[in-house]
């Protein structure tokens, strides 16, 4: 079931994070995308440790699209850097994986 993989994205605002979303969806290379946070945010950039507040874009597409969903959440996001990372889902039900599918479809045409 490799076919199918949870996308990470980390966003400084919620406005932002739901234009990405939205968009994504919309454009059919997400079927959902869930926001949670926020989530503090601890990591190295530009020589120091930063300290922020973030939110997490939960991103269930599927392989294939992985490189349109990086270039899309480029284009849309304020980050120099945007963390894009993705995961295999290994498992799950196949009624959902089977509405992932279909409902990522329109994003092959």
């Amino acid at each position: 079931m490799t076919d199918y993989i949870v996308v990470l994205v980390t966003v400084g605002a919620r406005d932002e994070g739901e234009h990405i979303a939205a968009s994504l969806v919309s454009e059919h290379l997400a079927a959902c995308v869930n926001i949670v946070g926020p989530v503090r945010s601890i990591y190295h950039w530009e020589g120091r440790v930063q300290h922020d507040d973030e939110l997490l874009l939960i991103i269930k597409t599927r392989r294939e699209l992985f490189d349109q969903l990086v270039a899309r959440v480029a284009a849309l996001h304020s980050y120099e850097n945007p963390e894009v990372i993705a995961i295999p889902i290994t498992a799950g039900a196949a009624a959902y994986l089977d509405w992932l599918k279909s409902t990522t479809a329109g994003a092959d045409e």
